[in-house]
């Protein structure tokens, strides 16, 4: 287990706060989420810095978002098949792609990972969210 910060909110999303493509997955959690048990911050926040620096990651690159649950961290394809669980349906049915080998899953998240700027674009600094759900975001 991770020594994580006590008082960290989970379920929590650490993202690219830069990423264009992070940052549509963020929109797209909050528009389609089954509650608002859903935490973000952006791992260029202070608590996005906190949480890379107790898991021994670099600071400074991100190639991949993490979920925290549970007292977990998950990344890559698993931290995105657990985040699918708590989206409202048909969402969730996109986990059946866990019957493929995790290997295949990374790869594939680790392609769009890798290229994410140049297919989406990148903004110059971290996205502000809306007053309705800025209190879900940490700074």
């Amino acid at each position: 287990m991770i020594d994580l910060p006590p008082d960290l909110p989970q379920p929590l999303m650490l993202f690219d706060g830069v990423c264009n493509l992070c940052n549509g997955w963020v929109r797209f959690c909050l528009a389609h989420e089954r509650g608002t048990a859903l935490r973000f911050a952006a791992m260029q926040s202070a608590t996005g810095q906190a949480v890379l620096r107790r898991l021994g990651l670099p600071l400074d690159v991100y190639e991949s978002f993490l979920f925290v649950e549970d007292g977990a961290v998950h990344a890559k394809s698993e931290g995105f098949f657990r985040m699918l669980h708590h989206l409202r349906q048909p969402w969730p049915w996109l986990r059946l792609a866990r019957v493929l080998p995790r290997a295949l899953c990374d790869w594939g998240y680790d392609g769009i990972a890798r290229n994410r700027y140049r297919l989406f674009g990148r903004q110059d600094r971290c996205m502000t969210p809306s007053s309705e759900v800025a209190r879900r975001f940490l700074a």
